[in-house]
């Protein structure tokens, strides 16, 4: 049976834009900021005129208030962009699984969008925490001082050596594994990033856990929309990216 998740209206307190077309929203509401962990959603109504809800990682939680970043792609999106403080959001969540934070020093690893996400991870974290986060060009980059504030490790990568090392989080990640030391690599971003993160923390045994982003609809299990192919005890199925993760350990699904 489907569960339904708790719905709170939340009073938007500030919004800000971080970089062409990407906006964090800071809200509040005692219970669901309570409730808010490293790597669950929420699924934000964008209107009344629009049925589907939009799901939203949780970016990072401030006693009674929360912030999630998001960018502009469709017609919700939009009208959430133009949300004025004062306003009321209707949320449902939190939603999904998070992390699970071990022991020992870890990494996070966000690319693009992927990154707002990492911060709440950062923030979460028991021991020591170095950070990873890619963007096509310097004018992408968002967060820094959030994650310099948390981490005590921060390395940055363009697409297009505009800013921090040259291509990809895998080219730092590398000589991070190289040095050893990890209990955990933790990542969330585009599937291809994804996958070679799994490759590399495979190669130099490191547990990884990885959030995937992907279009759903009720955001509880139902409608299977976020289906995603998955493998436990060398047997291929499906699974929900919202009800059984969005987080998932990479050795569990194929990306």
């Amino acid at each position: 049976m489907i569960g339904v998740p708790d719905k709170y209206i939340c009073e938007v307190v500030k919004k800000e834009k971080l970089a062409d077309n990407v906006f964090i929203v800071t809200a509040a509401n005692v219970e669901l900021a309570a409730a808010a962990g490293p790597g669950q959603f929420l699924h934000v109504k964008c209107g009344e005129a629009r049925m589907l809800r939009r799901p939203i990682s949780v970016c990072c939680v401030r006693g009674s208030c929360f912030r999630f970043a998001f960018e502009v792609k469709g017609e919700g999106t939009q009208w959430l962009s133009k949300c004025e403080p004062g306003q009321a959001l209707d949320i449902l969540g939190p939603l999904g699984n998070g992390f699970a934070f071990p022991e020992g020093k870890i990494i996070v690893i966000g690319g693009g969008i992927g990154v707002p996400p990492m911060l709440c991870a950062a923030e979460s974290a028991i021991g020591e925490v170095t950070a990873v986060i890619g963007f096509r060009n310097k004018d992408r980059i968002m967060l820094m001082d959030g994650f310099a504030a948390v981490c005590d490790e921060v390395y940055v990568a363009t697409d297009d050596g505009s800013f921090g090392s040259y291509g990809p989080v895998t080219m730092p990640l590398i000589k991070l594994l190289e040095g050893g030391g990890y209990s955990a690599v933790m990542a969330c971003g585009p599937h291809a990033m994804l996958s070679a993160v799994t490759v590399l923390c495979k190669l130099y045994g490191v547990p990884c856990q990885v959030s995937l982003e992907e279009r759903m609809a009720c955001g509880v299990g139902a409608c299977l929309v976020c289906a995603c192919a998955t493998v436990s005890d060398g047997i291929q199925g499906m699974s929900r990216v919202c009800k059984d993760g969005p987080v998932f350990e990479s050795g569990k699904v194929v990306l």
